[in-house]
């Protein structure tokens, strides 16, 4: 009977032990990349585990993957960063071209010893995730695209924003609108502190980065070189994404070979934001692939 009760305190200590592992907070930390910038990033999970590095969106930071975070495996070696620019990153006049963000990403890498990664980008983010593919194709394990696109050029909605907002915004930028932004991108309803985190991130990107950042992207269209990206990649999109439409995602799955793309109904730009567990279970069965 001792025995049997020991055992059973043993087993309740395990469980409580993996529980607190799998909803434990990422570490927040800072790193000056050689000859580059001072990022800051989140880390969770094993580090000699399968690396995992996610890219936010326009004016967003690590924190957008925040509710997706809990849901990952701890056997994975976890990265959320803030680009240049975005969150407590640094934030230089100059260096907002996709392929800037993407020589970051390589530099950070190369920094913490990774020698490959599964690359998560979502929105401006899978931008930088697809110059990285085709710039580092040996640094890329896997890609995954998030409300994702094969250009803004021709985007009516991208340029507008920048003809109506982006290219007169000047500092302090206006809260009103950073909320406005924010809610634009939605079609579910988030946890309210998530939202407040998401529009003080934005609120604390300086002008010339929204400028320069959206307007590397308008003058960039790489679309004629995604059929050179050969990594594993699953395009995720939600079919109420108000940017970036269907026509996009199927040219996207068209360009990069044995793509495979899943829709979440009802769902806006953010799949992460928006159906978090749904996107970690995703992004599980996804990598699991790459092993078999």
């Amino acid at each position: 009977m001792l025995r049997q009760l020991r055992l059973l305190f043993l087993t309740a200590s395990l469980l409580s032990i993996c529980a607190l592992s799998a909803t434990a907070k990422p570490v927040v930390k800072s790193v000056k990349l050689p000859n580059r910038v001072t990022l800051e990033y989140a880390e969770q999970g094993n580090a000699q585990g399968l690396p995992v590095l996610f890219l936010h969106g326009y004016s967003d930071s690590w924190r957008s993957f925040e509710l997706v975070l809990p849901h990952l495996p701890n056997s994975w070696h976890v990265f959320s960063l803030s680009q240049r620019g975005h969150g407590h990153s640094e934030k230089p006049a100059t260096g907002y071209l996709p392929q800037d963000f993407a020589a970051d990403v390589a530099a950070f890498m190369e920094s913490q010893q990774l020698p490959r990664a599964v690359i998560v980008g979502h929105s401006m983010g899978s931008a930088v995730a697809q110059r990285f593919a085709l710039d580092y194709p040996e640094k890329t394990r896997a890609l995954v695209l998030v409300g994702s696109f094969t250009t803004v050029r021709g985007n009516a909605g991208v340029q507008e924003l920048w003809d109506t907002t982006i290219n007169k915004m000047t500092d302090p930028v206006d809260i009103a609108f950073v909320r406005d932004f924010q809610k634009s991108t939605l079609n579910q309803a988030i946890p309210q502190q998530f939202f407040e985190n998401a529009v003080h991130a934005s609120a604390g990107v300086p002008a010339h980065v929204w400028r320069a950042a959206l307007a590397g992207l308008m003058e960039t269209d790489f679309s004629a070189e995604l059929s050179r990206i050969t990594a594993p990649t699953l395009i995720i999109w939600g079919d109420r994404d108000a940017f970036f439409l269907r026509n996009e995602q199927d040219a996207l799955k068209a360009a990069i070979k044995g793509a495979e793309f899943v829709i979440y109904p009802g769902i806006g730009h953010a799949p992460n934001w928006e159906a978090p567990q749904r996107f970690a279970t995703d992004l599980r069965r996804f990598v699991k692939t790459l092993t078999q």
